[in-house]
């Protein structure tokens, strides 16, 4: 089964190897850096906490309208794969396990959002270092990092479910930015944990210098595990009650 997996994530893989989807990856960070940098010396006479400043203008765009739209191209583009040339039928259809079919898109899904968050944590720094900032980040940044990345784990969960039966490309997209910007309106709430978009929010400490989850981690995490685990449940019953269909 083990074996079964990693052949099918390998595949997953190859797919994407030369999709248009690292254009999306490499360019819109770039952006919402550059977004972040130019904000922050425009407003560095009230920015005045370093390294954390930089942050919160970081993340402004990158968390808010950036992250989850990214995430769902990831997940919209597996099965768009699928939906071309009756491949969904073959897949349906095919004798390994749907459980193993869809982990494996999700494990895919999942180590690009890593590799994106990766990739913004460098572009951070770098143009930290670019504008002069002294010294390095502070390590919680990188525990910020990981914690958007679990939160962002919940919402690939979400849009794959939706993915897997929304057989546009284009809508779970929007979905995505339009639950995204929702995100916004619940993480000052008190149920910022129970909003699978505002857990990357949150986790991200997006534009905070604060650490918005300071005595709620425990409870962050089981919210994590617990949509991530709900979404998952809910792809692979569709999937395995789906019918096979032109």
């Amino acid at each position: 089964m083990i074996d079964m997996l990693f052949s099918c994530m390998r595949a997953e893989l190859i797919k994407l190897r030369r999709s248009f989807i690292w254009i999306v990856f490499f360019i819109l960070p770039i952006l919402s850096t550059l977004m972040g940098c130019f904000n922050y010396l425009q407003n560095m006479e009230i920015l005045t906490d370093g390294w954390y400043s930089l942050w919160t203008q970081a993340t402004l765009f990158y968390s808010n309208f950036f992250f989850p739209p990214l995430i769902a191209l990831y997940c919209s583009y597996l099965w768009r794969l699928e939906n071309f040339n009756h491949n969904r039928n073959a897949l349906m259809t095919s004798p390994i396990p749907v459980s193993v079919l869809y982990t494996a898109q999700f494990l895919a899904v999942a180590l690009i959002v890593l590799l994106t968050q990766l990739y913004v944590g460098g572009l951070y720094l770098i143009s930290g270092l670019a504008i002069g900032m002294d010294g390095l980040p502070p390590m919680q940044i990188l525990s910020w990092l990981l914690r958007g990345c679990l939160g962002g784990l919940s919402i690939a969960a979400l849009q794959l479910f939706l993915s897997s039966f929304i057989r546009s490309f284009a809508v779970p997209i929007a979905l995505a930015l339009l639950f995204g910007v929702g995100g916004l309106a619940v993480v000052n709430t008190g149920y910022r944990l129970l909003y699978p978009y505002s857990l990357m929010l949150v986790g991200m400490n997006s534009n905070r210098e604060e650490d918005l989850l300071a005595g709620q981690m425990p409870a962050f995490y089981v919210s994590c595990a617990l949509f991530l685990v709900l979404f998952f449940a809910l792809g692979i019953w569709y999937l395995r009650r789906a019918d096979v269909r032109g």
